[in-house]
């Protein structure tokens, strides 16, 4: 527990078999569940996992039967987490490239009611991206921009950094079945909260960098599908605040009659 929470934390995990051990062996103390959340890996990652299964009685395996993204695998673990009864869930991804120790440092908004959802970002503070590559830092600093426009609001520096922590309360409110289930969802969530008017909390946390680690994400594709992505969920935002305020409108007409 920490400070009288049950947390959870979803290890979304494709082909990391050089690292999902490292992230397991790191897990805090405060850990009540991990849910490794293999995404139909080909490598070792399933194998890996399994063994700390068996010696970690907070972890639990579960197994995609076919590749379906990382959007999907987090979502996989946020039912895990409510279903175990967590009253927090925090993402810490399998490319052990997430600083355990700052653990606290991303639930303490949510734990304190500031915040149904804490993100980490790299962009407040000066050498905190250090390790992303020049076209990685060009790619983040678009799509903060991008995600900006779709939601309506500046406050959110790094959409792309998925190092979080979501109150119970918070999850309960989402739609999970919509979260969108590839590279992309962590932008899908943000909206979804905006439109939800759940409260949200960056805390800085720099990049780790592991020797010989590069980035899968290919941003000349990577980018224009993200954008796309924006483009439906400024549209979500958009309709939905109508439809709110078609509503409000109705109740004043009512009323006055």
């Amino acid at each position: 527990m920490y400070r009288g929470k049950r947390v959870g934390v979803v290890v979304p995990a494709y082909n990391e078999e050089r690292y999902i051990g490292a992230v397991l062996a790191r897990m805090p103390d405060c850990v009540d569940g991990v849910y490794v959340i293999d995404d139909c890996s080909t490598d070792r990652t399933r194998k890996i996992a399994s063994r700390w299964v068996s010696s970690d009685g907070r972890i639990r395996l579960h197994s995609h039967a076919r590749n379906r993204g990382v959007g999907a695998a987090i979502v996989s673990g946020y039912r895990r987490c409510l279903a175990d009864g967590m009253d927090m869930a925090v993402v810490m991804a399998g490319d052990n490239q997430m600083d355990p120790h700052l653990l606290p440092a991303v639930m303490d908004p949510v734990v304190d009611g500031r915040a149904g959802y804490c993100k980490g970002t790299r962009m407040v503070v000066r050498g905190h991206h250090r390790g992303m590559s020049r076209w990685r830092v060009i790619g983040n600093f678009l799509l903060r921009w991008l995600t900006a426009i779709a939601i309506g609001t500046t406050a959110i520096t790094d959409p792309q950094n998925g190092y979080t922590a979501m109150s119970r309360q918070t999850l309960e409110k989402l739609d999970l079945s919509a979260v969108y289930p590839n590279y992309g969802y962590c932008n899908d969530l943000i909206t979804r909260l905006v439109i939800l008017d759940v409260p949200m909390i960056e805390i800085p946390a720099p990049l780790i960098v592991n020797a010989g680690q590069t980035s899968s994400i290919r941003y000349c594709h990577y980018i224009p599908r993200v954008a796309l992505l924006l483009v439906r969920c400024l549209l979500l935002r958009l309709r939905t605040s109508l439809q709110v305020s078609a509503i409000h409108g109705s109740s004043a007409d009512e009323a006055e009659s």
